[in-house]
């Protein structure tokens, strides 16, 4: 049996949130191990895949940023602060900050450095959901993805494999404000509030109001297959980017626990 997963698990969430945390922890670890056995990448080509996920995450986001013909201040902050969020280290943000001035040239083809990155993920499209994550993220604090930038966010979804629907659910779990979930299962005042709170814990779940309760458990433990920081890792993900993977975990246990409370699951 196994039990890296549950153990890495358990102390990161006993870390951050005493027992309760270590339960979640625990549970999170479980769907790790699950999950992991078949899926890894061999060790020695985790740090090639990891390197070329990182240049093309930052290349890709100075083309997106370059879409209106200029990189105006607040898309040049939206980047920053990724990196800020991603915790980079210094060595890694300045060539984080070199990578976004190559994707802004002329000369840069983004349809070869896609078509790269979607041969080293192959067989992973998880590790592709996290790098579309990361460049709506930025695109949306940039310029909210108005103008030029939506049609070429499409087009970098559609060349990484990623249908329509998959990349509306992304933007619009990324809409969504971190910490608006009442994981307590506490009642807001307003009948309205509530009910736009259980709708965006749907959405961050990818299922619908009308699922079963058995549908909805699934659902929870797929956003948690794709998004487990330790899965990624393994798979590929560089270092850098387990932040993101991190935040999006707890805003979907946040999302089942207002669901659950609500159905009384």
């Amino acid at each position: 049996m196994k039990w890296t997963g549950k153990a890495l698990g358990a102390l990161v969430g006993a870390v951050a949130a005493g027992p309760i945390g270590a339960a979640i922890g625990v549970l999170l670890g479980h769907q790790f191990d699950s999950h992991t056995e078949d899926e890894a990448l061999p060790p020695g080509e985790v740090a090639g895949v990891g390197q070329r996920f990182f240049r093309a995450t930052f290349r890709v986001m100075g083309y997106l940023a370059k879409a209106d013909g200029r990189v105006t201040e607040l898309e040049i902050a939206a980047a920053r602060g990724v990196m800020a969020e991603l915790r980079l280290a210094p060595g890694q943000v300045q060539e984080a900050i070199s990578c976004f001035g190559e994707g802004k040239q002329s000369y840069f083809d983004v349809g070869t450095e896609l078509t790269g990155l979607y041969q080293a993920c192959r067989g992973r499209p998880d590790l592709i959901r996290v790098f579309l994550e990361i460049q709506v993220r930025a695109a949306l604090a940039g310029n909210n993805l108005e103008g030029p930038v939506r049609p070429l966010m499409n087009r970098v979804a559609a060349t990484l494999r990623v249908p329509p629907f998959e990349l509306a659910q992304i933007e619009a779990v990324l809409r969504i404000q971190r910490g608006s979930f009442r994981a307590s299962g506490a009642r807001t005042e307003s009948v309205a509030a509530r009910g736009a709170e259980l709708s965006l814990a749907y959405k961050v779940l990818g299922t619908a109001p009308a699922a079963s309760d058995d549908e909805v458990v699934k659902s929870y433990r797929r956003q948690l297959s794709r998004h487990h920081p330790d899965k990624l890792k393994a798979n590929g993900l560089p270092e850098s980017m387990l932040a993101h993977a991190k935040q999006r975990t707890q805003q979907i246990i946040e999302a089942y626990e207002l669901i659950r409370t609500e159905r009384g699951i």
